[in-house]
């Protein structure tokens, strides 16, 4: 990720991208599976659905819990904003309509396999992100840099297990769901 001198008002993104050797109903189940996340997650610790459900549809609901060394520990209610099985899952972290965050998978088949993208906009809502920027404001294009950083590291990892876990599937004959 290059440095944009992007602030938080700006709404930054990161998208990260892989080729993954597995059908995209396959690789669907996985991405889907929200309560797999966390076990891709140095950050995220556990996600669950609210409101009795069990999976993504729009407007479902779930909570995810995170950790972080500098920002503590937090929780955050999502609402699910996008829902095509085998193409899209999106969601929006607190008000779909001003969320803090906006997070996207996108799968698309290509060449035999899938093409996975994770995507996710800063804001534009305040996050605990925030509260660091309030206290060094002059610091806040350098704050917002290296969170955006450390979320593109992380999808980057989450990617990877994702592809890992489809492609393994995949070889041993399971995919056929």
């Amino acid at each position: 990720m290059e440095w944009t001198g992007a602030r938080y008002a700006d709404k930054p993104t990161v998208e990260v991208r892989t080729w993954i050797a597995a059908l995209p109903e396959r690789v669907w189940t996985l991405v889907s599976d929200i309560e797999l996340m966390p076990r891709m997650s140095s950050e995220l610790q556990s996600v669950e659905w609210l409101d009795g459900r069990s999976g993504p549809a729009v407007g479902v609901r779930f909570i995810g819990r995170s950790k972080h060394e500098a920002l503590g520990e937090w929780a955050t209610t999502s609402h699910v904003v996008e829902y095509e099985p085998s193409r899209v899952l999106a969601w929006a972290v607190e008000d779909p309509r001003n969320p803090t965050a906006i997070w996207r998978f996108t799968l698309e088949p290509h060449d035999g396999g899938t093409l996975l993208r994770e995507w996710m906009q800063m804001g534009p809502a305040r996050s605990g992100l925030s509260f660091a920027i309030d206290r060094m404001p002059e610091k806040e294009q350098k704050i917002v840099f290296v969170r955006m950083r450390e979320f593109e590291a992380n999808m980057t990892v989450t990617l990877e297990e994702i592809k890992k876990l489809a492609e393994s599937a995949q070889t041993s004959g399971e995919a056929s769901l």
